[in-house]
């Protein structure tokens, strides 16, 4: 209670209680989840859809576990923010760092193997493309896709070792690293608020620091305590608030194997990643998949060992502004690329209003209503109506002849079937008439 921080540590300095909060929030929810639930292939599903009934206590307890997962990894996150732009990374707190790092990582491997153990359609596949993703590692894929899945393929040893790894040696090793985390803050004290012109001297930085918190301090209790409190609070208020209002997330049907209709993907704070993987090209997934995180990690574990001296303030790191903006960017619009999912078919498309077919010739009119029939609109739009898979055709007649557009129709595409057999020659006339009326 009389640990000193310094006196300008305010309210920038309170999400890594707030991700502390959530990470009691949800140890408290899942011990409560663990005591209804059936980790068993057999039994896995219906335990969860019996735990969710509408109105049931249990109900709300999943819900606070959700709500609580989203808000342990977007505290966590902005934690991290903070202290890379403040440079709190730097000597002495480099271990500090290291295990924040860490954290997050077991983190996100909480998350993830949360979402498996509902053991619905969507975790179920959701498992499959994990372990074929980790499959393509060098060296050690194989290894991990039989670690991820429990054997060789999925079977009655999955769901049990994925309920270990998430009710037990997951948090065991998340509860050991705060307890390093916290006790190396206790020991090294909370990294001071920047100062232009002020950079680390790993010779004298102890004593200085000492100095000023001597000089220039306050307790940790009450006079800094109260804010993570009240954040903490209002955190835990606004996650109940989420879990009341609009429960847990609903079950995608039981798992089945033989049903592949199925379109798994992760949680929302996972979502942007999962966007990566569904545009990019695939000669080139391997590398965003298996290349990219490794060199990001690398690079966080690297940077308080490249940089432990030198300047702190944001304003003198100009780099950091940067890569934190541009980060956040495309992170953010990932995400919301992910939400609207523009890579799959819009098999519910409606067909195109009479109005939007600007002509009375009598091809034209039956090429749209092949348009419709073909299920062209899941894949293309026109007018602001249809799907996003394929190329916006709303003035595809600007652009290709009609020759061309046959061709385009016969011949097929990347993710496009060829029509040649499909359509009759008076039906593949009337669709380009119609295509190539779109001026």
């Amino acid at each position: 209670m009389d640990h000193r921080v310094p006196r300008r540590s305010r309210w920038a300095y309170v999400f890594g209680s707030a991700t502390l909060f959530a990470l009691v929030l949800q140890v408290v929810t899942g011990i409560t989840l663990a005591m209804v639930y059936t980790p068993s292939p057999a039994a896995g599903y219906e335990s969860v859809q019996r735990l969710s009934a509408p109105g049931s206590v249990t109900a709300f307890v999943r819900a606070l576990h959700y709500f609580g997962a989203s808000l342990m990894v977007v505290m966590a996150g902005i934690h991290m923010i903070r202290v890379y732009l403040m440079a709190a990374y730097k000597y002495p707190r480099e271990v500090q760092w290291l295990s924040g790092v860490v954290l997050l990582l077991l983190t996100l491997a909480m998350a993830f193997t949360g979402q498996v153990i509902r053991w619905d359609g969507n975790g179920y596949w959701s498992l499959v493309v994990g372990a074929e993703q980790a499959a393509r590692a060098p060296v050690i894929g194989p290894w991990l896709a039989r670690f991820l899945l429990g054997g060789d393929t999925p079977g009655v040893d999955t769901l049990p070792h994925l309920y270990a790894l998430h009710a037990l040696w997951l948090p065991a090793g998340l509860l050991g690293l705060v307890a390093l985390h916290v006790g190396l803050v206790l020991r090294n004290g909370i990294s001071e608020p920047p100062v232009p012109g002020r950079p680390v001297d790993v010779r004298t930085y102890k004593r200085d620091y000492r100095a000023l918190v001597q000089r220039d301090g306050v307790p940790f209790w009450p006079d800094a305590a109260w804010r993570d409190a009240v954040f903490g609070s209002l955190m835990i208020l606004l996650v109940s608030v989420l879990a009341w209002r609009l429960g847990p997330p609903l079950l995608s049907g039981p798992p089945d194997p033989s049903v592949v209709a199925v379109d798994p993907k992760p949680d929302w704070y996972l979502l942007w990643y999962f966007t990566v993987l569904a545009l990019w090209p695939y000669g080139i997934t391997n590398v965003m998949l298996i290349a990219a995180p490794t060199l990001g990690i690398l690079a966080l574990l690297a940077l308080p060992l490249l940089r432990p001296a030198g300047e702190r303030a944001p304003s003198r790191r100009p780099w950091a502004l940067g890569i934190v903006g541009v980060c956040v960017a495309v992170i953010a619009s990932l995400t919301a690329v992910g939400l609207r999912e523009p890579w799959l078919p819009a098999l519910d498309a409606p067909a195109l209003p009479a109005a939007t077919v600007h002509s009375r010739d009598p091809a034209v009119w039956r090429g749209a209503a092949l348009w419709h029939t073909e299920s062209c609109e899941a894949c293309h739009r026109i007018g602001g109506l249809g799907g996003q898979r394929g190329p916006e055709l709303s003035t595809v007649g600007a652009r290709l002849n009609a020759d061309q557009l046959t061709l385009r129709i016969q011949n097929g595409g990347r993710g496009m079937p060829a029509y040649a057999g499909v359509l009759s020659t008076q039906q593949l006339t009337d669709l380009v008439a119609f295509l190539h009326s779109r001026q």
